[in-house]
């Protein structure tokens, strides 16, 4: 028996409770299924939608386990690609939101949805990493497919004080590159200089939307985590052949911008899509996190470590305060 963070409906309200359950009411992943011990997860913005009944992330049958990251020691395996005791990393794939995901102590998982764990990267560090750090690296990566390197110029990272925003900033320092942090929270200043940034701007200074389809270029790169008129600001302001990773929409779905930089200054906008992003470039992604974060940046990152029964009272916080860093779950607490 082992626990796990039930999620259920009666009459229409959403439930969530820890539970006692035995493997064989794990429901079957398929014939690649691996069933693991799930040693750490992590509790994302998506995950506290998740477990407190707001918006529509559930899109599963209930009752379902949340939780959209995990890893684990394999216990049982039906796939070629994994062996009992491997140790491996599962995120995206709609894991806790169609399937059930990472807040129980064991789990059944369609071994196509995993990566192994890089070797020098240990199972906490990679839920400190987790869906926000996996996002950050693919947006860093794409920025370096297209030519945005450290000498180019300035890289502005907003939503800078986010999870994948602060993880962003903290590859970006590591690989030499000079940062603007873009944030609305005068708090954590200080917080984005620790994990490298050169230098802060505030939100407002490009949440108005562009004066213009062209404007003074700015910026060699971006990392964009708002969408909405900041995005559309970044676009107009690229440099020649500049290029912008984008991945959110805090402050909006709509973009208005237009041909011309695009057609008259070459620049890209590149979409990160990290649920279902190919397993070989996730594989890669992960390598290169354990590779370019130290042990420090990952403590540095981590703002707290929560057990099982704390995620729904952590959630509420997460969704009315907000958190700076990373909250990590430890299933064995």
């Amino acid at each position: 028996m082992f626990d796990a963070l039930v999620l259920d409906r009666d009459n229409g309200e959403q439930t969530a409770g820890v539970r006692s359950l035995s493997s064989e009411s794990l429901p079957d992943a398929g014939p690649d299924e691996v069933r693991l011990e799930v040693l750490y997860s992590s509790l994302n913005y998506k995950d506290a939608l998740a477990v407190s009944g707001t918006g529509s992330v559930i899109r599963g049958d209930y009752p379902i386990v949340p939780g959209i990251d995990l890893v684990g020691r394999i216990l049982e395996s039906r796939t070629e690609d994994f062996a009992v005791g491997d140790y491996v990393i599962g995120t995206g794939w709609q894991l806790g939101e169609v399937s059930w995901g990472g807040y129980t102590q064991e789990a059944r998982v369609d071994g196509h949805k995993l990566v192994r764990l890089p070797e020098g990267l240990t199972p906490r560090q990679a839920m400190i990493a987790g869906t926000a750090g996996l996002t950050a690296m693919l947006a860093v990566m794409a920025l370096d497919d297209h030519g945005v390197v450290p000498e180019k110029g300035e890289v502005v990272v907003t939503g800078a004080s986010g999870g994948v925003g602060s993880l962003a900033v903290t590859l970006l320092d590591a690989l030499g590159y000079d940062i603007v942090a873009s944030s609305g929270s005068e708090e954590a200043h200080d917080y984005l200089r620790d994990r490298g940034a050169d230098r802060i701007i505030s939100r407002s200074a490009l949440e108005a939307g562009p004066e213009r389809p062209l404007e003074t270029g700015k910026w060699a790169g971006a990392v964009d985590a708002v969408g909405g008129a900041t995005l559309a600001t970044l676009i107009a302001q690229l440099k020649r052949h500049g290029s912008v990773a984008a991945f959110g929409n805090a402050g909006g779905h709509k973009v208005e911008t237009s041909v011309f930089p695009f057609i008259l200054r070459g620049v890209n906008l590149l979409g990160i899509d990290s649920n279902t992003c190919p397993t070989e470039r996730r594989q890669t992604a992960w390598h290169r996190l354990g590779s370019i974060l130290s042990d420090e940046d990952f403590e540095q990152i981590v703002a707290r470590t929560i057990g099982l029964r704390d995620i729904p009272a952590a959630s509420r916080t997460l969704l009315d305060d907000g958190v700076r860093g990373r909250i990590v779950v430890d299933l064995q607490r």
